[in-house]
C-alpha cells in the first residue's frame, strides 16, 4: 500500500495576522501544473476536520496565489485550516513514462486549529511510489530522480522565502522521508 509523502513547515513569528502572507508565499512558489484538466479548489475548515467545511471554492486552472489568499482571508480565523487542492507535474508510469498532473494538497493551519503535527504549512506531495525508482527500470530511475529533484528544489525555494523554524519531510506512516530521499537521490545518480 502506498504511503503519502508530506513536506511540513513551522515558521518563526507565525500568527493569525501573518499566516495568509505565508500561505500566499507557499502558493506563489509551488509549481502548479499548467496542463491539468481537473478543477482545483480552496476548502476552509473550522476547528477540525470533523466539522463540515465553511467554504469550498472552485478554481479554474492553476491556483493564483494572490486570488486564493484573498478568498481565504474572507474566512480569516486562528481556528481555521485552508486547503488548496491542485496538481503538479510528475513523471508517472502506466505503460510508458509520461510527465502528467498529479494531485497535491497545500495547507495553511491557523494557530488554534486542532491539527496533530502542529504544522503551520503543509504540502501533501503524493504517494511514495512517485518518488521510489522501480527495480530493473533504468529509464524509470531517471524519471524518479526528476521527481525527487522537484521536491528538493521546492524545499530550497520555500526555505529561502519563509522564516523557517523547522521543516519535516515525512510519510503518512510517520517515517522520516528526508533520510530515504537522501538514499534515493544517491541511488538514482549511480
Amino acid at each position: 500500500m502506498a504511503d503519502r509523502i508530506y513536506l511540513s513547515y513551522r515558521l518563526r513569528g507565525y500568527e493569525e495576522r501573518t499566516m495568509m502572507r505565508h500561505f500566499e508565499t507557499l502558493l506563489s512558489l509551488f509549481p502548479f501544473s499548467l496542463s491539468a484538466t481537473g478543477l482545483s479548489s480552496l476548502r476552509v475548515h473550522a476547528l477540525d476536520y470533523a466539522e463540515p467545511p465553511l467554504a469550498e471554492i472552485a478554481i479554474n486552472g492553476p491556483p493564483d496565489a494572490v486570488a486564493v489568499a484573498k478568498a481565504a482571508s474572507e474566512f480569516l480565523s486562528p481556528d481555521c485550516a485552508y486547503l488548496v487542492y491542485g496538481y503538479w507535474d510528475l513523471w508517472q508510469r502506466e505503460r510508458e513514462w509520461q510527465l502528467r498532473p498529479s494531485p497535491v494538497v497545500l495547507a495553511c493551519f491557523g494557530p488554534g486549529f486542532e491539527e496533530e503535527g502542529n504544522d503551520h504549512l503543509r504540502i501533501e506531495l503524493g504517494p511514495d511510489t512517485l518518488f521510489e525508482p522501480p527495480p530493473g527500470d533504468p529509464p524509470g530511475k531517471q524519471k524518479i530522480h526528476s521527481n525527487l529533484q522537484s521536491v528538493v528544489r521546492l524545499s530550497h525555494d520555500l526555505d529561502s522565502a519563509l522564516p523557517v523554524e523547522s521543516r519535516r519531510l515525512w510519510t503518512e506512516s510517520g517515517a522520516n522521508f528526508a533520510d530515504r530521499l537522501r538514499f534515493l537521490l544517491s541511488a538514482t545518480e549511480r
